[in-house]
């Protein structure tokens, strides 16, 4: 190894956003035997973490305590946080260069894919992505509204954000209250006239992307039953041989809850969830510029020359009267400055976490990690070997001496430069002040944590 990454020269990483994959790699190139080196993590935003407090649902706690994991990493010696500070607008990639030895990029997926199909536009029709960051207090989109009047919602796709969609719909205040979902959130949310969620799926139950503890919530709501078609729940032979020869047991798991609310009984609940496989949406319906129904066409799987199961479209149409829908049919990076981007795949341009140019090239001193490197798949835990995949590749490199060569590698000459361009940055110390406020504010109201969800009050309660 060359003498960067020595206790006269630590290996300087700069590391651009606060979510999971950042953290995994931070803890990450904290276990690398004899490496001095030092950290400055950047987020746009005041608050660190990613997804895990902005993405997260509300009513699923538990999933949240990996923060304490990263805290533990934030406190280490050589690790800086400076929130508030967007890269492309207060740093630049000349910076980046001129201060450390390696960059980092994490930024994850924060758009949603579209439908593609006629009157996706009409009012009433949103991204999931908006919804869920709306109800956990974003400030992006705390001050978004939705009609919740509507009787009829639509959540298209299957995957574990459609699932936490359709829960914070059909939950009741009294089940939601006891959560860190934004007030705004509780209060439209405690005014909600929803009586039918559907969620639509484009193949079957064995191919469904929830998890198991995510489909088997969906059957203990409080005023809410689970409607599933038998016809729908039953597996075609196709699937039912390859559930057989895969023996996956998540999917075994899924498809055995399924069933098993095809089969229960309609208990007449104030609200309605209908899970439906095998349909996708043709066409979102309009009134004045309004949507007010969702065009469906039921499909059937095929297997294609390559042996995969394809959902490919009948003649049998139908159609079904809503006033808001949400789509969750996957989710793509946005392109930074100075950084290579693959537009088909939504994802920063890399190989095993090493980005490249257009010619396939390694481009030196970048990395990426998480949704941003390898596209929207995976949960929490995901992200941890993610982020070990490519600190392994910065470590090779490093031992090559393939990194940037800054002029100025010191702690103290960053802080210079980030002072100069963004004086008002947030540090880990000022996110734990923000941190001790919202979980006073929560514990005063029997709740985790009431959030601030806007920057100004952040930034407030983090100069107190």
């Amino acid at each position: 190894m060359s003498d960067v990454g020595t206790q006269s020269n630590p290996l300087r990483v700069a590391i651009i956003g606060s979510g999971p994959s950042g953290f995994y790699t931070v803890s990450n190139l904290l276990k690398q035997t004899g490496l001095v080196v030092e950290m400055d993590m950047f987020d746009r935003l005041p608050t660190p973490y990613g997804l895990v407090r902005a993405g997260v649902a509300p009513d699923h706690q538990k999933d949240k305590s990996v923060t304490r994991a990263y805290e533990k990493s934030a406190n280490t010696e050589g690790f800086r946080f400076f929130g508030n500070v967007e890269y492309g607008t207060h740093i630049h990639m000349a910076d980046l260069e001129k201060h450390y030895h390696q960059v980092m990029f994490t930024t994850g997926s924060p758009f949603d894919r579209n439908l593609g199909v006629p009157g996706e536009n009409l009012g009433g029709s949103h991204s999931a992505t908006e919804f869920v960051a709306w109800y956990n207090g974003h400030p992006d989109f705390a001050d978004r509204t939705f009609d919740l009047s509507q009787e009829n919602v639509v959540v298209v796709g299957i995957g574990n954000v459609a699932m936490d969609v359709a829960r914070i719909l059909c939950k009741t205040v009294e089940e939601l209250k006891v959560t860190d979902i934004a007030d705004h959130a509780l209060e439209a949310l405690g005014q909600s006239k929803v009586k039918n969620v559907y969620i639509l799926g484009r193949r079957g139950p064995a191919q469904a992307a929830f998890t198991p503890p995510e489909i088997k919530e969906m059957g203990e709501f409080a005023e809410a039953d689970v409607n599933i078609i038998p016809a729908e729940a039953a597996l075609d032979p196709h699937s039912q041989a390859a559930l057989d020869e895969a023996q996956d047991k998540n999917a075994l798991k899924n498809v055995e809850t399924v069933s098993a609310y095809a089969e229960r009984e309609n208990q007449g609940k104030a609200r309605q969830l209908h899970i439906r496989f095998l349909v996708s949406p043709t066409e979102l319906l309009g009134e004045a510029g309004q949507v007010s129904a969702v065009k469906l066409v039921q499909n059937e799987l095929v297997l294609d020359d390559r042996g995969q199961l394809k959902a490919v479209a009948t003649e049998r149409e139908e159609v079904i009267p809503a006033g808001l829908v949400f789509r969750s049919v996957g989710y793509r990076g946005q392109p930074l400055p100075d950084v290579p981007f693959n537009e088909s795949w939504g994802t920063i341009a890399n190989e095993a976490g090493r980005v490249v140019d257009a010619n396939g090239d390694q481009v030196v001193g970048l990395y990426t990690a998480g949704w941003i490197k390898r596209g929207p798949s995976g949960v929490i835990g995901t992200n941890k070997t993610c982020a070990q995949e490519t600190v392994a590749q910065m470590m090779a490199d490093l031992e090559a001496g393939r990194t940037f060569a800054p002029e100025a590698p010191s702690a103290d000459a960053a802080l210079a430069m980030i002072n100069s361009r963004q004086p008002d940055f947030v540090s880990f110390a000022d996110w734990k002040k923000i941190d001790d406020a919202e979980v006073a504010l929560g514990t005063a109201s029997d709740r985790p944590r009431v959030k601030f969800t806007q920057v100004a009050k952040m930034l407030e309660v983090a100069r107190d």
